[in-house]
């Protein structure tokens, strides 16, 4: 916070907003994680992200996760746990990551605002061609996913089975 002197030199306070906040949203469903590639700008284009977006003024980053999703995918989230941690950004803006979920088992993403959607397992994630923001995010993507991956009955080798 600073001083700035007004209109009769009365002082006023003002505030240095901080630094930007772009969110992004790891959706989850059964061990697979939903990334979506990059239309534009041409620099870009071709590239693997995550669905998300700016923060808006006053708006929490929670409240952005769902926003976002709601624009770029058509589908409502319910946001989980932060994932990983801030990635900086040009210009003084991070990159944060919030866990989500769809609770309508039945919703169908689409991509708005995107060439192409996809749901990829952990062990694809290191393999997309990633914005490099993202790719700094793939481990924690990874333990997120494989932690949320359903083991197959009787147990991961289903030695449990009959």
């Amino acid at each position: 916070m600073s001083a700035e002197h007004g209109p009769g030199g009365a002082a006023k306070a003002t505030f240095t907003a901080p630094p930007g906040v772009v969110v992004g949203a790891a959706v989850v469903r059964e061990g697979a994680l939903l990334v979506q590639q990059r239309a534009f700008p041409a620099e870009v284009a071709g590239l693997w992200e995550l669905p998300g977006g700016g923060v808006e003024a006053g708006e929490p980053d929670t409240e952005a996760v769902r926003r976002e999703c709601r624009e770029e995918l058509g589908v409502d989230v319910v946001v989980g746990e932060r994932v990983g941690p801030d990635v900086p950004l040009p210009h003084g803006r991070v990159l944060r990551v919030f866990a989500a979920t769809m609770p309508d088992a039945d919703a169908r993403p689409r991509a708005v605002e995107h060439r192409a959607l996809r749901w990829v397992s952990g062990h694809e994630l290191a393999e997309l061609d990633w914005l490099p923001a993202d790719r700094a995010l793939v481990p924690a993507l990874t333990a997120l996913v494989t932690a949320s991956a359903v083991p197959p009955p009787g147990g991961p080798d289903g030695a449990g089975l009959p």
